[in-house]
């Protein structure tokens, strides 16, 4: 990347610098911000590959398909690299066109990839496959030398829990519980939830230890059955009647609660 700036004058370079900086920060985190940043980027340097590779994944991030896949492409065009090929096969899947995805799964760009961009294509191709409702072509997809293998790689993890989930919906529970199991072994970095899967079919549920025996406002209950109070003598009940009636008033206050609901979508199995 900071060969491909070196092209700009230092004071642009610079500034372009600083956005692609905050988009690799923050797209985890906050990935409209993210795209925010990118979009600066890709006012000030629409001719650099990596400001539009940043500007695709920022898309991509946000669930913007059709502007992924257009930054993809030009980026693509600009570097020549076929890095981005599955990525941009899985912007097919987010566009609902799995069969195009699937048609890329098998162009010559695949054969070009290094070890971890083929099993990244392999996991768009078994989406692909599930998209399409065909479970079992989706696990024999899946099934590789990299599954099989006892070696453990920056992949490994989610190739064996989309493995795992393709399993458990086509009701293979047994054998899913297995490769969850495998995938909670090589998650390191816990990028997938294979905890929770397995927690879950083994029926465990999570409760919050929350103590039942105090009010939830905090306050002290009234004490059942408390004796009455002794009534006063006649001379000085006369004197209590006046201002009974005060302060009787009681306030009411409701409180409103106001509800946002918020979208996502999980791509990349």
């Amino acid at each position: 990347m900071r060969q491909e700036l070196q092209s700009l004058p230092k004071g642009l370079a610079e500034d372009v610098a600083q956005n692609l900086v905050m988009v690799a920060k923050l797209i985890d985190e906050d990935p409209e911000q993210a795209y925010g940043y990118s979009r600066v980027a890709l006012r000030l340097a629409s001719r650099v590959a990596a400001v539009r590779e940043a500007a695709g994944f920022a898309a991509y991030a946000t669930q913007r398909y059709t502007e992924a896949l257009a930054e993809f492409r030009a980026a693509r065009r600009m570097n020549g690299s076929a890095e981005l090929w599955p990525v941009m096969a899985d912007c097919e899947r987010g566009l609902g066109r799995p069969e195009r995805a699937l048609a890329m799964a098998g162009e010559a760009e695949v054969q070009k990839l290094d070890k971890a961009g083929q099993v990244e294509m392999r996991l768009v191709a078994a989406g692909a496959r599930r998209d399409m409702g065909q479970l079992d072509a989706a696990i024999v997809t899946l099934q590789s030398p990299e599954l099989a293998s006892n070696s453990v790689q920056p992949w490994t993890a989610r190739l064996r829990y989309a493995y795992a989930d393709a399993l458990l919906a086509a009701e293979r529970e047994d054998e899913a519980r297995e490769w969850f199991a495998k995938a909670l072994e090589s998650d390191k970095d816990g990028v997938t939830d294979a905890s929770d899967r397995l927690a879950e079919l083994d029926g465990v549920e999570f409760v919050d230890a929350v103590s039942t025996d105090e009010p939830e406002d905090g306050r002290d209950e009234p004490v059942a059955d408390a004796a009455p109070e002794p009534e006063a003598p006649e001379a000085e009940a006369d004197a209590d009647v006046e201002g009974d009636d005060e302060g009787d008033e009681e306030e009411e206050d409701d409180d409103e609660v106001d509800a946002d609901d918020a979208p996502d979508v999980n791509k990349g199995e």
